[in-house]
């Protein structure tokens, strides 16, 4: 089974985190799990700046990113924004779904009319919704 490289949560709700983590985990998707607090971390994890900047400037880059809307310092709005402005090798071919508590219809609206957001999920991530995610953006990779 082909595996994804690295998957990246964004979320400051460590349970979150933690649940998700452990699907993914369990899914056997990926052998890398990073996870950021918020948006401005997750920035410097893609950009290999601030607390991950790395002297060999080398990060799994994710092929996923699961993002929250709601977060303190950046959200994920502000995120998104902040991602789309970035290098094209910084970017390509990275996934990004909201994975949120949000039940606005607005929320979702807003997401699929952002180019750089590719799905839309309430939380919590179910093994149903990740197989789904993997078999629309990723497929050949689940066995």
């Amino acid at each position: 089974m082909k595996k994804l490289n690295s998957v990246l949560l964004v979320d400051d709700d460590v349970a979150t985190n933690f649940i998700s983590k452990m699907l993914i985990k369990k899914a056997g998707i990926t052998d890398h799990i990073e996870t950021v607090l918020n948006g401005r971390q997750a920035l410097e994890y893609l950009t290999n700046t601030g607390k991950y900047e790395r002297s060999d400037g080398v990060f799994p880059k994710p092929m996923l990113i699961f993002l929250d809307i709601n977060m303190p310092v950046m959200d994920g709005w502000e995120f998104a924004e902040a991602f789309s402005k970035l290098d094209e090798n910084q970017k390509e071919k990275i996934i990004i779904i909201m994975l949120t508590s949000s039940l606005n219809p607005d929320d979702k609206e807003k997401a699929s009319n952002l180019p750089v957001i590719s799905g839309f999920h309430t939380k919590i991530l179910t093994m149903e919704a990740l197989v789904s995610i993997m078999n629309t953006y990723f497929p050949g990779y689940l066995s």
